[in-house]
C-alpha cells in the first residue's frame, strides 16, 4: 500500500560522547524548546532527493524504462537486522508498476555476492503499482545490513514507466538489463546506464542502537561533484568518522543534496528549491535529529545566468536578504519538527566564472556570498554553525580555495574547478564539524 515514511525525532543521547558536556555553552540560545516524538527504531541509512525526470534535465530519465530491471547501487551509514525499501513515483505523470524488487550486497559493479539476493515486498506481494506523486515503503525485510556497505536495489518494471523519479548525479554507475533480472546476482544481464539513481529514494534499517538520522541538505558540494564510485561526499566521510568513534551506536547520516540546486527557485534540471522539498527530504526521514545545511552559492551564481531552460527562473535581482529569509523559513520548519539544524558558510567561488559564468566568481557574486556568510556567523538564528568557507579557503586569498582542495574540471578547459572541492577536501570538511553539536 503506498504510504510515506514518518519521520521521528529520536532524543537518545551517546554516553561515549565525553564532548557534548563541554560542548554545550557552544550552542546559541536560538533553538526552541520541544518535545520528541516516541522512539521507533529505524533511522534512515541512505536517501537521495527525488527529481523529475525532465526532457531538459535528462533524456534518458525522461523516456523511462520498459520490461527492464534497473540495478542501482548505495552505500550505507550505519547497518541494522532490517531493511526497508521505498520507492518513488514523486514525480510520475502515472500509476507506477513494479513488478520485482531486491536488495543484494554488491560484490564488485553489478555483480552481487552470491546468495545475497533477497526479494523485497509490499503489503506481502512481490509486486506494487504506485499513484503518480506518491512514494511505497515496502515491508520491514529480515536482512543483516552493515555499516558502510555497498547494496545494489533493484526493480523491474513490466510495462513502461514514463518519465523517470530519479535523482540526476548519483556518483555512481548504475546498470540496466532486459527483463526481470532482480534476483540474478551475476552481472552478465547488466549494462552500464549512467551515474544516476532511478525510482528509490530511501533505505531504512530497525537500528535501536543508533541515536537518529543526520540528513546533510544542500546542493553538488553535499550532492558529490567528484569521486566517482568513490563514496566520497563529506556526508560519506562523516558517517565513516562518526563509525570509527562510536561503531554500532553511531548515528545515520543520508544526503539529501542536489546538484545545482537552490534556496528560492526551483529548476527543470535541478529539483524543486531548498524550501519546497524541505519538509519532504529532510523532516520526514525516520529517526532524523539534525540537518546541516550548506545551500545558496546557486542562487547566487546562477542569478547572472541568461539561458532561459534550466536557470529559469534566473532570479536575477536576488539579494543576501533574500536568501537569509529563505534560511529562516527552513529554520522555523525544522524546529516545529523537534530538528535541530546546523547551517554551513558559503564556500569560495573567485576563479570559477570561466567555467560555470553567471554571478559565479564576480565581484557582485562575492560581494552577496560574503553578506550571506557574514550573516550566517552572527545572527544566532540557527542551532550552530560550521564554518566550510573557513576550512576550504586559500591560506593566503580567503576569495579563493585552497589548492589542496580545488577539483579540476572535466578537460575540456584544463582549469582549476574553483567551486567543489576534490575528494580530499571534502573529507576536509567532514572533519571540520564538531560532533559534540550532534545528538
Amino acid at each position: 500500500m503506498p504510504m510515506n515514511r514518518a519521520g521521528g525525532r529520536l532524543v537518545a543521547v551517546i554516553a561515549a560522547l565525553a564532548l557534548l558536556a563541554a560542548a554545550a555553552a557552544m550552542l546559541p540560545t536560538a533553538a526552541n524548546a520541544w518535545s520528541p516524538p516516541p522512539r521507533s527504531g529505524w533511522v534512515a541509512t541512505w536517501a537521495a532527493s527525488p527529481m523529475a525526470g525532465t526532457a531538459l534535465g535528462s533524456p534518458k530519465a525522461h523516456a523511462g524504462f520498459s520490461d527492464q530491471t534497473v540495478r542501482n547501487v548505495i552505500y550505507t551509514s550505519v547497518g541494522g537486522n532490517e531493511l526497508r525499501v521505498q520507492v518513488s513515483n514523486t514525480f510520475g505523470t502515472k500509476p507506477l508498476t513494479v513488478g520485482a524488487v531486491s536488495v543484494g550486497v554488491v560484490l564488485v559493479g553489478a555483480r552481487l555476492v552470491p546468495g545475497t539476493a533477497r526479494t523485497v515486498t509490499f503489503g506481502g506481494n512481490a509486486s506494487v503499482t504506485i499513484p503518480a506523486g506518491a512514494q511505497a515503503l515496502s515491508d520491514p525485510l529480515a536482512m543483516r545490513v552493515a555499516p558502510l556497505e555497498e547494496l545494489a536495489i533493484s526493480l523491474y518494471f513490466p510495462t513502461p514507466t514514463g518519465p523517470a523519479t530519479y535523482h540526476m548525479d548519483a556518483q555512481q554507475t548504475g546498470y540496466v538489463a532486459s527483463g526481470d533480472q532482480t534476483g540474478e546476482t551475476a552481472d552478465t544481464a547488466y549494462k552500464v546506464n549512467d551515474s544516476s539513481w532511478y525510482f528509490v529514494d530511501g533505505l531504512d534499517v530497525h537500528n535501536p542502537a543508533a541515536p537518529g538520522t543526520i540528513v546533510a541538505f544542500g546542493d553538488s558540494i553535499t550532492d558529490g561533484a567528484q569521486g566517482l564510485n568513490a563514496n566520497a561526499r563529506w556526508p560519506n566521510y562523516l558517517a565513516r568518522r562518526l563509525h570509527a568513534v562510536f561503531g554500532y551506536r553511531a548515528p545515520a547520516v543520508v544526503n539529501e543534496g542536489i546538484s545545482g540546486n537552490r534556496v528560492l527557485s526551483n529548476s527543470d534540471c535541478y529539483g524543486e528549491s531548498a524550501e519546497v522539498r524541505f519538509e519532504r527530504d529532510a523532516l520526514s526521514q525516520p529517526g532524523v535529529t539534525d540537518v546541516i545545511l550548506l545551500e545558496g552559492v546557486n542562487d547566487i551564481g546562477f542569478s547572472g545566468e541568461t539561458d532561459s531552460g534550466c536557470f529559469t527562473p534566473n532570479n536575477a535581482t536576488v539579494t543576501a536578504a533574500q536568501i537569509e529569509a529563505g534560511y529562516l523559513n527552513l529554520i522555523q520548519m525544522a524546529h516545529a519538527h523537534g530538528v535541530k539544524i546546523f547551517l554551513g558558510t558559503l564556500t569560495p567561488f573567485m576563479g570559477s566564472h570561466a567555467i560555470y559564468g553567471g554571478n559565479f566568481g564576480t565581484a557582485h557574486g562575492e560581494s552577496l556570498r560574503e553578506a550571506v556568510n557574514t550573516w550566517i556567523r552572527t545572527s544566532h538564528a540557527f542551532d550552530g554553525v560550521v564554518d566550510f568557507a573557513k576550512v576550504i579557503q586559500s591560506p593566503y586569498d580567503p576569495l579563493y580555495f585552497n589548492p589542496a582542495y580545488n577539483s579540476f574540471d572535466d578537460g575540456t578547459l584544463n582549469l582549476y574547478d574553483n567551486l567543489h572541492p576534490n575528494v580530499v577536501g571534502f573529507e576536509a570538511m567532514a572533519h571540520a564539524i564538531n560532533l559534540a553539536l550532534l545528538r
